[in-house]
């Protein structure tokens, strides 16, 4: 009984530190903000929930940021949002 007691605290342990990593926070730079606030782009149409860690569709224009590879930013439903240009999620709703 010891033997499966065991690897199953380990296995509870392992996955609960998965879960807290795909909770983490992002940090976003000051300026990137303030950058995304300044700009006067059209705003585009998304049907759903949208929220930190949504994936935006192919048909939605992710825009670059100067400086910033990290970060893409859209208008979405008429709210700022800062994005993985990468993997296309929110990583941020500024508006």
């Amino acid at each position: 009984m010891e033997k499966l007691i065991i690897p199953a605290v380990s296995l509870f342990l392992a996955l609960g530190s998965v879960a807290t990593a795909q909770t983490a926070t992002v940090t976003v730079p000051g300026e990137v903000r303030t950058y995304v606030l300044e700009q006067k782009t059209p705003s585009a149409t998304f049907e759903g929930e949208l929220a930190v860690g949504t994936a935006l569709p192919e048909t939605v224009e992710i825009h670059t940021i100067p400086d910033q590879p990290e970060y893409g930013y859209v208008i979405v439903n008429d709210k700022r949002v800062l994005v993985n240009p990468k993997t296309r999620t929110v990583v941020e709703i500024v508006q």
